[in-house]
């Protein structure tokens, strides 16, 4: 397992965990990084990360994405 920070930017990868505190993980979870689902970074601009899960781009902190193990 790597945090989503890690992953190459057009590599669909798969949601293995999401750490964090409880208010964290609901948000993300909320937004469909939920284990299982699968996410592909589309980049990576000043601190934040872009990415598509469940048909939708959503961007999102650096922080928030490295709570993200793929």
């Amino acid at each position: 397992m790597m945090p989503l920070t890690l992953a190459k930017a057009g590599e669909q990868n798969s949601v293995k965990k999401v750490g964090g505190q409880s208010e964290t993980r609901q948000f993300l979870e909320n937004l469909g990084f939920v284990p299982g689902s699968l996410v592909t970074v589309i980049t990576q601009i000043s601190g934040n990360v872009i990415v598509s899960v469940r048909e939708s781009r959503v961007a999102i902190s650096r922080e928030m994405a490295s709570k993200i193990l793929i």
